[in-house]
């Protein structure tokens, strides 16, 4: 579906409230998760009154870059780039790195035994330090890692997911519709950019994504049109595959949906 204008209004409303919020954010913290003799490093930004905490899973190689001057961490990801407006709203949030014996996360690594392990210590780490539900959430190359892990985790950790300009093309290994979606039980939000010109990653093929999540409770798709300014190569991070010049929507509508999922 696309944005009705009553949710536009909703957002607009929204955005303007979370803009202040946003500049009052603290920064997080970096911290080592140990798995498989190995560290996965998190970039954490934890908060008392949290009611989810949002799990982000970037694109590309995966990470999320080296630290900048601000304390956040520098990559321009849809999902890096924005956790400061995530961490507007009353989350915690987990920013995912890789792992120190792990260069790079192509869609076979993620779809993994060992990226499985990994994501099983992060969760478990969550879990020591706050109650608040787990929700996954990933972009383009991230969405594969996020349908993964819910494919696998049986609801046991995950209370939902989120796949933001989801991989469609089958030759992608581990792309989302080539994996086994109806085993997964949690809720979902599919999000993409009508616009999106990236060819492993169609709008026409996202949409049919939520006909194959067989048992997911809730799940709900919506394509927006919105944002501008997109640069370089359309299945890279600053063109409307990474939801360039509506970042502030983007989340907000996420952050809503994830507080309060609907179909």
């Amino acid at each position: 579906m696309k944005l009705t204008e009553a949710l536009l209004a909703f957002l607009v409303t929204f955005t303007f409230n979370s803009l202040s919020r946003a500049d009052q954010v603290q920064s997080g913290q970096l911290e080592r998760i140990e798995t498989r003799g190995v560290v996965v490093p998190i970039y954490a930004v934890w908060n008392k009154d949290a009611v989810a905490t949002v799990v982000l899973y970037s694109g590309g190689g995966g990470g999320f870059g080296k630290m900048g001057a601000d304390g956040w961490p520098g990559s321009m990801n849809f999902l890096i780039r924005s956790a400061k407006l995530f961490a507007a709203h009353p989350f915690n949030v987990i920013l995912v790195g890789r792992a120190t014996d792990v260069s790079t996360l192509d869609g076979l690594t993620r779809i993994g035994d060992d990226h499985d392990i990994d994501n099983q210590a992060i969760f478990r780490a969550i879990k020591a330090k706050s109650p608040a539900p787990i929700w996954l959430v990933g972009t383009s190359m991230g969405t594969i890692s996020a349908t993964a892990a819910a494919i696998r985790d049986a609801g046991s950790n995950i209370a939902g997911i989120v796949l933001t300009s989801s991989v469609t093309a089958y030759r992608v290994q581990g792309a989302v519709p080539s994996q086994d979606l109806a085993k997964i039980k949690v809720p979902v939000l599919v999000l993409h950019h009508e616009r999106d010109a990236c060819k492993v990653c169609t709008p026409y093929e996202a949409k049919g994504i939520a006909g194959s999540l067989k048992n997911s409770p809730i799940k709900k798709t919506v394509l927006v049109s919105g944002g501008d300014g997109a640069s370089g190569h359309p299945c890279e991070a600053l063109h409307y595959h990474g939801f360039i010049g509506m970042e502030r929507e983007a989340v907000d509508l996420i952050a809503n949906w994830v507080i309060h999922p609907l179909n």
